[in-house]
């Protein structure tokens, strides 16, 4: 097994985003409810948000639950929602010892009220660390974050705000949730599934992609290491050729 003394930490991702799949077939494999794979996740992203803080990665990004997320069985979403109400009770003081700001992306208006007012709270008493920015992707879609940035910029457009000639990647970037986030460097993807699933599709333009066959509440800290140690074994080019870059 890899540790974190393995990994260059001159060259850590400043932004991991990481796609968070497994728990429901975790539970299923152990003949339990989705309910109980959802539970061991939480642990999981309390371990990985340490080691994240302890590697100095500036930005992670969770998937937390998605757009369509909400066309799950009932039971399910309402167990996801009081998870999350508990979970960041609990990790209020986790994040104020680490200097972590919890940020969030996504249509939080969709939430439950006490979920919101709980993120809401959080995220105001956390606003002054400097650390690593904890973003929770919540009731989220990149196609719906698409939409909202095409109607922003059209309307003003409309308005006489921006001309057509100086719509570029500045002014789209600024338009979306991820405004003061910087394009993702590595995307990881839990439970062996091969897709982005509408996450960030935007911002993971240049980001390289890595998939673990582990469901996410096995996931631990010698999987992100070996992640990130593919990471850094990468070239990473940006469209130039590797003389360029020499």
């Amino acid at each position: 097994m890899s540790d974190i003394n393995d990994i260059d930490k001159l060259n850590v991702p400043k932004h991991l985003a990481i796609i968070m799949d497994g728990n429901g077939r975790w539970a299923k494999e152990r003949g339990k409810l989705r309910v109980f794979g959802h539970e061991h996740g939480v642990k999981t992203v309390r371990i990985v948000v340490e080691e994240c803080v302890q590697l100095k990665i500036d930005y992670l990004t969770l998937y937390t639950f998605s757009t369509e997320n909400w066309n799950r069985p009932k039971i399910e979403v309402q167990t996801l929602m009081r998870l999350l109400v508990s979970s960041l009770k609990k990790e209020l003081k986790t994040f104020n010892k680490n200097n972590i700001r919890l940020n969030t992306i996504g249509n939080i208006d969709a939430l439950p009220s006490k979920a919101y007012r709980e993120l809401v709270e959080v995220m105001d008493q956390t606003k002054q660390n400097t650390g690593m920015t904890l973003t929770l992707a919540l009731s989220y879609g990149a196609r719906e974050e698409l939409q909202s940035m095409v109607k922003q910029i059209s309307t003003k457009v409309k308005n006489n705000i921006i001309s057509i000639e100086n719509i570029d990647q500045e002014i789209i970037n600024s338009h979306l949730y991820t405004h003061d986030l910087p394009d993702v460097d590595l995307l990881i993807r839990t439970s062996g599934e091969h897709r982005i699933s509408n996450f960030l599709l935007w911002q993971i333009a240049y980001a390289e992609l890595y998939f673990i066959d582990v469901y996410w509440p096995d996931f631990r800290e010698h999987h992100l290491v070996e992640a990130i140690k593919n990471y850094q074994n990468r070239e990473r080019r940006f469209g130039k050729t590797s003389e360029q870059l020499t």
